[in-house]
This record gives C-alpha cells, sequence and structure tokens, in this order.
C-alpha cells in the first residue's frame, strides 16, 4: 500500500485556452551507521550598484536591478536579440496552430503541492510569458517558451490524448478494449495523479489498463505510482507494464554512480534557484522545468527486445527499438489502426543533446541519425505524429520533413565534427567554426533549445578522441586556482583584471569579459567587486542565449555569485521507490567509489553484509585501498558482520532513518567487531552535494 497523501491542490477547470520539486550499539554504533548515507546527491554577496538601486556599474545600461539582484539588459544584449528577429520565420505560425490543435480543457491556475507544502508544479508562475520578448530574453527562445505555456488536455487522433504543461514531458492517453493505456506517465506521483485525474473527469473515468514507458529518464516513468489511488498491488493486477529492454538497469542505475554531481550539475542546467521572471527562468526548452516530487517505477512485465509488435488492451503497436540514441533503452512505436506514430524522445520540436550539461555519457549521433533515418522508412503512412515532449504533427508530408531534417541535423553535426577533428581541430575550434545548413538552421524544430551545435558538437569529439586535444599544455594543467593566481599576478594584480574585465564588458565582449573574471575571482574568491561584475557579465550572455540550459546555467551562476552555494542539495527521500528497486550491487559500488584512498593505504579488512529480507550476503573486501564486493555466503574471514533489511539499508542511504530507527530497529544487528565497523565507514567520504562551482 502506498499511501501519497493528500498531494494536489488544483486550480479551476478552465475551457479557454491561454495563448501566449532490540540490539543496541550506543553512540559509537549511531556514527558508524550515519556514515553510510549517501547524501543527494553564506552571505549574500551584494551587487555593486549606486543607492537609487540603478545599474551604473559594470558598463551596465541605466535601470532597476531586479529583487534577486539581476541587471537590465545592456544595449549589447538588446541589439543581439533585436538581431535574432530578422534571422528567423517569425512570421510562421503553424507550430501555434498545431500546439492549440484538438483543444479539449485546461488548467491555467493549476498548483500541485507534496505533503509538506512544497511547490512540485506552478503553472500560474510562467503567466508572465505573454506577447513580445523583453530585452532580456532571446525571442527564439521567448517563442519556444510561449509554445510550451500551452497547456491541457487534446486529442491527437481518434482514441489517442495528451496532457501536455502539467510536468516537463507529455503523458500520453490512448483507448484501449478495457481502460487507459498510459505512455509516459510524468515525473512524479503528484503530477501524474493530477493528469489522470483531469482525463478522467473530462473525458470519462476509465482504469489503467496498461502503461508504456517509451524510455528509461525519470520524466517518463517516475510518476507511475501516482496513477493509482487505493492498493497499488491490486489495481496491477493484470495491467501491462511494457519497455524497452534494459529499461530496469538503465533507469535505476544512469545516476547512483555520479548521481550527487549530477544532481548538483541539473541545479544550474534546469534553472532549480532561480526566479520565474523575464530575467530568470522562463523554459527548459523541452518544457517548463522538471517537477520534484516523489519518484516511482515499476518493473516490466513485457520487455520490448527487437522491432517487434505487440496488441496491448487491443491496441496494436509496432515498436521500434530505437535504444542508444537519446536514452540507452529506448522505443518508438507506431499505431497502425490510428496511423499515427509516437516518436518518443528520438525527435523533439529541438536540437536535442548529445551531451548534457548536467553531465553524463554522450550519445552517439551516427547511432541516433540511423534511428530517425530508419523510422523514416517504417512509418510512411503515419498521418499524424506526436512525441514524449512538445505538441503533435498532422500530414504525411509535414511529418517527412521534420523527421528528414532532425536526422540529418545529427548527421550533419556527426559528420562535419568528424572532419574537422580529423583536420587536427581542437573541440573549442570545432565548436567555433561550426555552421549549420540554413535549411536546418531556419527551421524552428531544429533549433537549439536544449541542445546546441556547439556543445553537441564537442560531445562528437569525446565520443571519438576522449579529452585530450594533443596539444602538451593540456596533459598536465596547472589546476584553475593555481593558475589563476599566477595569471592575475601577471595581469598586474586584481585591479588591473578588474579595469580589463570592465573594459571588456563596456565594449560588450562577454565571453572574454567571463574568462578574465573567472580568473580574478579563483584567485581571489571574496573580491566582491569581481564577483559583481563577473555575475553582470553572465546576465548578458544568460540574456542572449538561444538555449534554455545555457540561459539557465549562466543565470544560476550570477545568482550563486551573488547569493552563495545552496546550503543542501535535493532531498533523497524522493527517490525510495526507485532506489528500493535499483540493484544492490549499485549501491556497493557506490560505496567503493567513496573509499577515501589515502586514508585507506595499507589498511585490510573483510565485512558481511547480509540483507536479512533478501537472504543475500555480500562480502566485502579492502584491500590495495579498493573496495570489492562479491555475492556470496557469510565470510569466515569476515571481522564484522552487518545483518540488515534492505529496506532500512536504503532508509540509511536516503538519510530518513532516524537515531531510534538505527538504535533499536530489530532489522539491524551487528556481529563481531563494532570498532572494525566504525573505522570502516570512516574511511568513507560523505559528499554533501552542495560543492561550489563558480567559486573555488
Amino acid at each position: 500500500m502506498f499511501n501519497l497523501g493528500t498531494p494536489t491542490t488544483i486550480g479551476q477547470t478552465s475551457f479557454s485556452m491561454r495563448e501566449s520539486t532490540t540490539y543496541r550499539l550506543g553512540v559509537s554504533r549511531l556514527k558508524a551507521l550515519r556514515r553510510l548515507m549517501l547524501p543527494c546527491g553564506v552571505s549574500v554577496l551584494l551587487v555593486a550598484c549606486s543607492p537609487d538601486n540603478k545599474a551604473n556599474i559594470a558598463g551596465g545600461e541605466p535601470g532597476e536591478i531586479d529583487a534577486t539582484g539581476f541587471t537590465p539588459a545592456s544595449s549589447y544584449t538588446i541589439e543581439a536579440n533585436r538581431q535574432q528577429l530578422e534571422k528567423l520565420p517569425f512570421d510562421d505560425t503553424q507550430d501555434f496552430t498545431d500546439a492549440n490543435r484538438g483543444f479539449i480543457a485546461s488548467l491555467p491556475d493549476l498548483k500541485v503541492s507534496g505533503s509538506k507544502g512544497e511547490t512540485i508544479w506552478n503553472n500560474p508562475g510562467y503567466q508572465f510569458i505573454e506577447g513580445e520578448a523583453p530585452a532580456s530574453v532571446n525571442p527564439s527562445l521567448w517563442r519556444q517558451a510561449s509554445l510550451n505555456n500551452i497547456q491541457g488536455l487534446f486529442e491527437v487522433t481518434k482514441g489517442v490524448y495528451q496532457i501536455r504543461g502539467f510536468d516537463l514531458a507529455n503523458m500520453t492517453l490512448i483507448q484501449g478494449k478495457s481502460g487507459w493505456i498510459v505512455v509516459d506517465p510524468l515525473t512524479t506521483a503528484e503530477t501524474a495523479a493530477v493528469a489522470i485525474d483531469f482525463v478522467n473527469k473530462q473525458l470519462g473515468e476509465k482504469p489503467v489498463s496498461a502503461i508504456v514507458f517509451t524510455h528509461s529518464h525519470m520524466d517518463h516513468f517516475g510518476g507511475a505510482l501516482g496513477l493509482f489511488k487505493g492498493d497499488i498491488n491490486a489495481e496491477l493486477a493484470g495491467v501491462d507494464i511494457v519497455a524497452p529492454a534494459g529499461f530496469m538497469h538503465e533507469a535505476t542505475s544512469e545516476n547512483v554512480m555520479a548521481g550527487t554531481a549530477m544532481t548538483r550539475r541539473a541545479m544550474y542546467m534546469y534553472g532549480k534557484r532561480l526566479p520565474r521572471s523575464e530575467r530568470g527562468h522562463i523554459d527548459s526548452g523541452l518544457g517548463k522545468e522538471p517537477a520534484f516530487g516523489t519518484f516511482g517505477i515499476l518493473a516490466p512485465t513485457l520487455s520490448v527486445e527487437t522491432d517487434e509488435s505487440h496488441v496491448i488492451d487491443g491496441v496494436k503497436f509496432d515498436f521500434q527499438i530505437v535504444s542508444g540514441s537519446e536514452a540507452p533503452a529506448e522505443f518508438t512505436f507506431y499505431l497502425p489502426e490510428q496511423q499515427a506514430y509516437c516518436g518518443a524522445e528520438l525527435v523533439s520540436k529541438t536540437m536535442h543533446n548529445l551531451y548534457t550539461l548536467r553531465g553524463a555519457k554522450v550519445r552517439d549521433a551516427l547511432q541516433w541519425s540511423r534511428s530517425i533515418d530508419e523510422a523514416i522508412t517504417g512509418q510512411k503512412q503515419a498521418k499524424v505524429y506526436f512525441g514524449s515532449h512538445h505538441w503533435p504533427i498532422w500530414g504525411e508530408e509535414a511529418i517527412g520533413d521534420f523527421l528528414e531534417k532532425q536526422r540529418d541535423t545529427y548527421k550533419y553535426i556527426h559528420d562535419q565534427s568528424v572532419r574537422m577533428l580529423n583536420a587536427g581541430l581542437t573541440p573549442n575550434e570545432i565548436a567555433e567554426q561550426i555552421q549549420m545548413p540554413p535549411s536546418l538552421s531556419n527551421t524552428f524544430s531544429n533549433r537549439g533549445y536544449y541542445g546546441t551545435a556547439k556543445h553537441n558538437a564537442k560531445a562528437v569529439y569525446q565520443a571519438y578522441l576522449g579529452w585530450y586535444d594533443a596539444n602538451p599544455v593540456n596533459l598536465d594543467p596547472l589546476p584553475q586556482t593555481r593558475a589563476a593566481v599566477k595569471y592575475v599576478k601577471l595581469m598586474g594584480g586584481a585591479d588591473a583584471v578588474l579595469q580589463h574585465g570592465q573594459q571588456a564588458y563596456s565594449a560588450g565582449d562577454y565571453r572574454w569579459a567571463a574568462e578574465l573574471l573567472n580568473h580574478l575571482v579563483f584567485a581571489e574568491p571574496d573580491n566582491s567587486a569581481g564577483k559583481a561584475l563577473l555575475a553582470s557579465t553572465y546576465d548578458q550572455l544568460g540574456y542572449q542565449a538561444e538555449s534554455a540550459p545555457w540561459r539557465d546555467v549562466y543565470l544560476s551562476a550570477a545568482y550563486e555569485l551573488r547569493h552563495g552555494a545552496p546550503e543542501k542539495g535535493i532531498d533523497l527521500v524522493s527517490m525510495k521507490q526507485v532506489l528500493l528497486r535499483s540493484p544492490v550491487e549499485n549501491f556497493l559500488q557506490s560505496m567503493a567509489s567513496r573509499v577515501i584512498g589515502p586514508e585507506a593505504f595499507g589498511e585490510e579488512m573483510v565485512l558481511n553484509i547480509h540483507f536479512t529480507d533478501l537472504d543475500t550476503n555480500y562480502v566485502l573486501t579492502l584491500k590495495n585501498a579498493v573496495l570489492n564486493h562479491k555475492k556470496s555466503p557469510k565470510s569466515a574471514d569476515a571481522s564484522v558482520t552487518l545483518n540488515i533489511s534492505h529496506e532500512l539499508f536504503i532508509d540509511i542511504i536516503i538519510g530518513s532513518a532516524g537515531a531510534s530507527d538505527l538504535l533499536f530497529s530489530d532489522e539491524l544487528d551487528i556481529e563481531g567487531s563494532k570498532l572494525d565497523l566504525v573505522s570502516f565507514f570512516g574511511l568513507l567520504d560523505k559528499p554533501k552535494g552542495v560543492f561550489n562551482i563558480v567559486t573555488p
């Protein structure tokens, strides 16, 4: 039984479309066990300004600084954004027509809250996005944000519906013989519960007869538990759960190893700490923003191994495996009866990421392009396309043109990057020189609202040649802080660097200003004038960015230069249901990656961790400052054995187990040397997940 409490608060339904998150060991035992935890993963800095709060410093244009410290758009930013208006066909409004087509109802005032009152989704927070782009937003990105603001329930074609604007991704519902076939049930239980309730109120109550997970990213499976209101085990009886082969492994393991760093970086990529405003976060390119609530997952009852067909609740699905493109486990599908093609996230109304700024393994551009080419061949009868993000496309010709240009976008970036790396160009040189052909770049669905040609080109280089660009100076460079101190001294000291940074800023040379001032801040992290000027520089770079993640990264950097790093990361308690279904080996390997090498020099130890409810034992061996684990019976050589339930182990990892849980729980028992246990956990690092990024 999964009790999600009373997680939602929703606005009133509106039928008019708006246009535009028993064995006691005493104190030593508690301290030792606390070291198991894997955490999720300052004083305010004043912006230098005149007493009347005008942005007259740092070369900035006169004007009000907003409540968070963001400065006005400079004349250079205003001009750069004006030029963007002249480059692209903004008079093409077909996307707005398509995004509104099939509209049934909306919840413009939708707010979703968690059990503790925290905001998970806030639709009204984006109501400022209407009309023409303000000076502080790239007009092309403003257009994408306006389209992603179109929210509600839509009919895609007969028997196929979509919920859009209730989360980062879309939820698709296909009318089956006995109920709803739900495709990609959003990110969180809270948003999914609101969405399915809204669908049933508008279209008539139907049970969930099947769930289809198109791929292994959280925004497409994390809300699965929210589809059910009662005893989930009873309600799941007879429900088909369909996913591509490898789904569970990929979905539960992607963030375990490097999750702490990824989570921190994701706060930048998605602008989590930014205000929702004209000078803050406006969109994520794929949708408004990721929802942060209660995450879950369900194991598939049907794993699709190859391109194959299945009848699910009376509806025929022709599946196409596209794993290794946008996600390591992914499929698309065609509904022959409806002549509808679901492109999942193989294709979207934006250039996607070959490398994602939160940090992940690079994606194969060539494989991605080939998968789209196979889709073009296999889906020629489609009358409508719909995806896991954005709005549908109707008509064979329009669908064909869209798929062809998406295919050629990834192929072009791949081929040109390989051509240039074979000519000896470095990643930065390739990124600077790559130029998309007008036939691709003048199409809005290929613009870099999420991925960009620049950082995708670097991903291709990384995939083939790795981090080293062959120049020996980059083989063993000085750490950034040490180099910064030397650069600042060479340039004549902090005042001189600040002066040069000011000159670059005043000339609108923001990339160079940022490079200069970054040296100053890393050499002198308490230099308030340097921080203020660098923050103003990042403001302008963010305002000019067409990519939503680039904008959020720049503006998050500016925010943290002014206000400091967060005090805590994202709460892992929300991930409990996913972690419970993750292989134990993932956590043991993560534990091995936290061994503090130098402190473990010369240490040798053998431990047993026995999961009582799983009746499974793992032997951990520490030697050569390396922790190895093996699934095997208890070792007689172990100096200590930790007998613990799997769920309590997870509670300790996510930090939800309190002192009484650890001291008095019947689910935990320790045999052998408590001192060895304390010593062992004393060798493990405990990352907080809130490390500095823009300061040392």
